[in-house]
């Protein structure tokens, strides 16, 4: 779910390798041990309302409704390819998951529908703007009290784990990863509205740092700061 509305990279950024996407993430990303923290870090419950933001081929989206028995979870992603293996895959793991056609920049939904926004792997793919606009429709499809949960590239711990990031940028590109590696996700959740914004947790994997980050609407919070500024323009 990467790159302007109404456009977006294709998973492992070529067409042609979207068959290979769950055998690459299972093999090289750590996939149980990180989307495992992540589930555990959104705490679902019975009764949740829950969305998937960039669900992909649906692996985060079944593990949730698996774990949550009488919770609603929606995934949404711009690919139809990747939504039909994600509805293939919930079939199979006999869960009830809503899957739909969308932008993490447009999101539709209406105000106040979530209790969770949970994401994985998504933000590294949308340039500046376009992480900006994700993060105010999350800010804003999220109830009072609702949370955001995130796993993605974060800052690296060290040089070996930069020198690792090299190469995923080089693949999905410096522009939309640049202020991932600087560590800059926390801010832009916090210039949305999202109040509680922290680094919750971080792996190191063959490519690099990945970090779990969370941020909650405030009970009290407005419209975000970039939605004003965009209406007002």
């Amino acid at each position: 779910m990467g790159g302007t509305q109404g456009r977006y990279l294709p998973a492992l950024a070529f067409r042609a390798l979207t068959p290979l996407y769950d055998l690459v993430i299972r093999w090289t990303m750590r996939e149980d041990a990180f989307r495992e923290r992540l589930v555990r870090q959104a705490d679902v419950r019975a009764g949740h309302r829950v969305l998937d933001l960039g669900c992909g081929t649906g692996s985060l989206a079944v593990r949730l409704a698996r774990g949550a028995p009488g919770a609603e979870v929606a995934g949404i992603d711009p690919d139809p390819e990747m939504l039909r293996r994600a509805a293939r895959k919930a079939a199979r793991a006999g869960v009830d998951v809503r899957f739909e056609e969308g932008s993490a920049e447009s999101l539709p939904y209406p105000d106040g529908h979530f209790d969770r926004v949970v994401s994985s792997l998504v933000f590294h793919h949308l340039g500046p703007e376009a992480k900006r606009r994700a993060a105010a429709e999350v800010f804003r499809v999220l109830r009072p009290g609702g949370e955001l949960h995130v796993a993605d590239w974060g800052r690296p711990q060290n040089g070996a784990m930069r020198a690792a990031f090299f190469a995923l940028q080089v693949l999905d590109g410096f522009a939309t990863t640049a202020e991932n590696v600087a560590g800059r996700l926390p801010d832009i959740f916090r210039q949305a509205g999202l109040t509680a914004v922290a680094e919750r947790d971080r792996l190191a994997t063959p490519f690099g740092t990945l970090a779990l980050y969370s941020g909650e609407r405030g009970a009290g919070a407005g419209r975000p700061l970039t939605r004003i500024r965009a209406e007002e323009s």
